[in-house]
């Protein structure tokens, strides 16, 4: 009787180990002193903050003509560590111009103070609520990441994000904040029918009554965020002065910075864009190369400087 006992207890406890790997669990708090930066994963039904590691060095000094952007979200995020009404923000424009890096130098910039960063992907969003609810109660200070942000119609996260911003039952904790980037002003796509003169055909009964209101609905979320920052493709000079920022810091001198104007250019030319990310990549290039180029002399100590540990995590370059 008994071994039929023990086989009986040992199929159940089997069976509740199945149930709690599919069951939704409740989110726990990490070790919030391991780190000021976090990452949201979710693993089917279970979910945790993970401590980052290896945190983006990046410094505001290192991100250069975006001033007006920069001190745009500076001083929102100054307000917002200080106590201060603060507003979400949502940084759109061009790929590769700094709107991902300048959110990281904010976080460098502020950590020392109390601000903490959680990143979340599109497809967890849903989550925000539960997120809310993990930080509310703590000192610090958060903001939620959410990368190249953009949606197809439809996707569950849109509607969650759109109710967090505003719109909920439930009122905004005033130690969370959300920071987003993205290539799309609206964050949904637009298509020209949307533009579009309205017609309508008696055989067509599948029409929209009040077809401007999905327009409506497509601009909503954007519209949810208190602060637009936009960037813009970089001119010629522009892209050039932050190639010679970035050669400077791998320890270029002046004469060989100028050299490398016109190599810079071909650059930028091959890659089809004159971005910040493409003026990196091609200073890290060159110096990795010692600082040689067409006309350009190597210079063996240059080599040793390129080795140095430059700001990870860039978009602006």
């Amino acid at each position: 009787m008994s071994d039929a006992l023990d086989a009986l207890l040992r199929r159940a406890d089997a069976l509740l180990s199945r149930l709690e790997a599919v069951l939704p669990q409740p989110l726990t708090p990490p070790d919030w002193e391991a780190a000021v930066a976090f990452r949201y994963r979710k693993r089917g039904a279970s979910a945790r903050l993970d401590p980052v590691r290896h945190l983006s060095t990046i410094r505001l000094a290192d991100l250069k003509e975006v001033e007006p952007q920069k001190e745009r979200l500076l001083r929102n995020t100054r307000q917002f560590v200080q106590g201060q009404p603060a507003n979400n923000v949502l940084l759109t424009g061009a790929r590769g111009t700094g709107k991902s890096s300048l959110i990281k130098a904010c976080l460098n910039e502020f950590a020392g103070q109390g601000l903490r960063l959680i990143e979340v992907d599109k497809a967890d969003l849903v989550d925000l609520p539960d997120l809310a609810d993990l930080v509310a109660d703590r000192p610090e200070r958060f903001v939620i990441f959410c990368d190249d942000l953009s949606f197809d119609e439809g996707e569950a996260g849109y509607k969650a994000l759109k109710s967090m911003l505003d719109g909920s039952v439930a009122a905004a904790t005033d130690n969370l904040l959300i920071y987003a980037t993205s290539n799309r002003r609206h964050l949904l796509p637009e298509q020209m029918k949307d533009n579009l003169g309205y017609t309508h055909s008696e055989r067509d009964g599948n029409v929209e009554v009040h077809p401007g209101e999905a327009v409506e609905e497509k601009i909503s979320l954007s519209e949810r965020f208190g602060l637009w920052i936009s960037f813009y493709s970089f001119s010629q000079q522009e892209y050039l002065a932050i190639v010679a920022q970035w050669l400077s810091h791998f320890g270029l001198d002046a004469a060989r910075i100028e050299a490398a104007r016109q190599p810079a250019l071909v650059w930028a030319l091959e890659r089809g864009s004159r971005s910040g990310r493409v003026a990196y990549q091609f200073a890290r290039d060159l110096a990795g190369r010692g600082g040689a180029d067409e006309g350009m002399a190597p210079v063996a100590s240059v080599a040793a400087t390129a080795d140095r540990d430059a700001p990870e995590g860039l978009d602006h370059v």
